[in-house]
């Protein structure tokens, strides 16, 4: 039986110990996915569901609309991501040191996250996220840090020059992955 506040004590307890001991939480959490759902519903809608937040430590639930992407970041601290509903595609993106103080991205690899699957990535990590499904994905996302208040910087999908990160940007791109997905289902609805 997954518990919010459990799982938020375990990862509180275990984050001095780093990603891998909150990789053992993750992947123990993510193993029961009807408890994850039954404790925090069934994702509907594309969002970012804050479980917990400090300095030190973020803990969120995240749910990506189908087919939505979200630009290559960077996260400027460990993190431990566990797929309980739906698939996660990961790119993996190596930086560009071209002496420029804003430097590009190329991709460096790739893996895709299924039902069940963790992934504990580390500080210097870049990546983007796409839900390669026609349904909802939810994950739980363990941050070595304050998530929201940490400055970073992502990449614009289209030039993929280096900005500095938005929480504003990221969250419209949640709510218009939304609007894409009910326009999607009143178009499949009037065929």
């Amino acid at each position: 039986m997954f518990d919010t506040q459990s799982f938020v004590e375990a990862c509180k307890s275990a984050a001095p110990n780093g990603r891998k001991a909150i990789r053992d939480i993750v992947e123990e959490a993510v193993s029961d996915p009807q408890a994850i759902i039954d404790a925090l519903g069934e994702p509907a809608e594309a969002g970012v569901q804050k479980l917990y937040c400090s300095d030190d430590l973020t803990i969120m639930n995240v749910i990506w609309a189908p087919h939505m992407t979200v630009t290559p970041h960077e996260h400027r601290m460990w993190a431990v991501i566990g797929v309980y509903r739906g698939a996660e595609d990961n790119i993996f993106w190596r930086r560009l040191d071209d002496g420029a103080e804003a430097a590009g991205v190329e991709a460096a690899g790739a893996m895709a996250l299924r039902d069940g699957d963790v992934v504990a990535l580390g500080p210097d990590v870049v990546h983007s996220v796409t839900n390669p499904t026609d349904a909802m994905t939810g994950a739980i996302h363990v941050y070595g840090g304050d998530f929201f208040g940490t400055p970073r910087v992502d990449w614009d999908p289209q030039t993929l020059a280096e900005r500095e990160w938005d929480i504003e940007r990221t969250l419209k791109a949640f709510a218009d992955a939304n609007r894409r997905n009910e326009l999607f289902k009143q178009d499949s609805g009037s065929s």
